[in-house]
């Protein structure tokens, strides 16, 4: 409830002629603002009797923006909040059409109000609310991305990128007219934030890795995305293209002072890890870092799993299911399941026997999903039968060669003429 003096001071202005009005609204807000030890209840009252007033528009829409200017000086975000929920409602019975700049601007305040008591997705809630295809005025395509872009980092503090997602495409449909550099670099992180909490870690090393290359961006920052760049990729499924941003990173001349160069080393050069180093690098993770997949196990057991077994590639030409499970920590089955769902996904070349229940590896994946696999291994038999007869002619030639340079002689005599 308003403050007597207050209430008092309304009745005298509600009574008041129309011209003396402007006059004393102005001079009661700067009362309230200079004074009041209730502004909350307050200026709820000098809201209500504003809007409530039979003054016309010219004359409101400054002292609106004056109210505006009150509103903003209120420290309590708790009464910001109860302040501009009611205005915010009022003005929607008044016809907020008519006061759309005054309507932004106190959404835009509330929205840091939600955010000074942490409470990120109402401030996304309030600032969907704008209106940014206004009738009165043109919002530039900057504005609205800035908008965008706020509403779209609020959804990504409540680990809601869904929502984020949502609003983070209406940028792309007119980032291309876009001016501010910090929006377009906010975009590109906010990108990178949804597909790493989107588990689609290659897409978002990339993305973390062009922002480490801004130079705009401070040094520090700019080795802090770079650091996020290797946690993604080595969290990427093990493969072909993982293999290429793992090249790109390593050969990169500011790899070594990031936090996880070992691990990035190790995998690129196909090294297994050892449980205390996988430890170690967990607990550097997020918490979607470590969510469990379908299996049961998290997304770095799979991603390590996966790395082991690519490196098992390395070292052996076949395997037993029961000598890979040992190796990799799982058992047989599981191993089986893995090798199996990579060779179909083009992620590791061989093939499986499953009467001798062994797995044959065959170099480097190609990293396109698998086709008729009995067509493919006879493929490769014949290209290893051909390759082996070009390589004995080449020798039986190169004998040749050498008895005629050694004996000329007896060559000559043997060559059919």
């Amino acid at each position: 409830m308003a403050s007597q003096a207050v209430a008092s001071a309304l009745q005298q202005v509600e009574g008041a002629p129309v011209g003396e009005k402007p006059a004393q609204y102005t001079s009661l807000l700067q009362h309230i603002t200079a004074s009041s030890t209730n502004p909350a209840a307050d200026l709820n009252a000098y809201a209500q009797a504003l809007l409530d007033d039979s003054i016309g528009i010219v004359v409101l829409r400054p002292l609106l923006a004056a109210f505006v200017d009150a509103f903003r000086t209120i420290k309590n975000p708790d009464d910001k909040i109860e302040v501009g929920e009611r205005v915010i409602t009022l003005l929607q019975s008044k016809g907020a059409g008519q006061y759309e700049e005054q309507d932004t601007q106190i959404k835009h305040a509330l929205a840091d109000a939600f955010e000074q008591n942490d409470d990120y997705r109402r401030s996304a809630q309030t600032l969907a609310t704008i209106n940014l295809e206004s009738t009165q005025k043109s919002v530039s395509a900057d504005d609205k991305a800035k908008v965008w872009i706020r509403i779209v980092r609020c959804y990504l503090e409540v680990d809601d990128p869904t929502s984020a997602f949502t609003h983070l495409n209406k940028i792309k449909n007119i980032l291309f007219n876009v001016q501010d550099k910090e929006t377009k670099l906010m975009f590109q992180l906010s990108q990178a934030r949804i597909l790493d909490s989107q588990r689609s870690f290659l897409d978002a090393a990339q993305a973390y890795y062009s922002m480490s290359n801004e130079l705009i961006i401070h040094e520090d920052e700019r080795l802090s995305f770079l650091g996020k760049a290797i946690i993604c990729t080595v969290l990427a499924p093990a493969g072909p293209q993982r293999g290429r941003m793992l090249a790109k990173l390593y050969k990169d001349d500011r790899a070594s002072q990031a936090d996880d160069f070992a691990i990035l080393e190790k995998i690129f050069l196909d090294r297994l890890l050892s449980p205390a180093e996988i430890k170690a690098f967990a607990s550097k993770l997020e918490a979607h870092h470590l969510a469990k997949t379908a299996d049961g196990s998290t997304v770095l057991d799979k991603a390590i799993l996966e790395h082991n077994l690519l490196g098992a590639s390395k070292l052996y030409n076949n395997i037993g299911f029961d000598q890979l499970g040992e190796l990799l920590g799982i058992d047989a089955e599981k191993a089986e399941d893995y090798a199996a769902k990579m060779l179909e996904q083009g992620r590791l070349a061989g093939y499986i026997d499953q009467i001798d229940r062994l797995i044959f590896f065959e170099g480097e994946a190609s990293g396109e999903r698998k086709t008729g696999h009995a067509e493919r291994v006879v493929g490769n038999e014949l290209r290893k039968w051909d390759a082996n007869i070009a390589g004995l002619a080449e020798e039986v030639e190169k004998v040749a060669s050498a008895i005629q340079n050694q004996y000329p002689d007896f060559y000559a005599s043997q060559v059919v003429h």
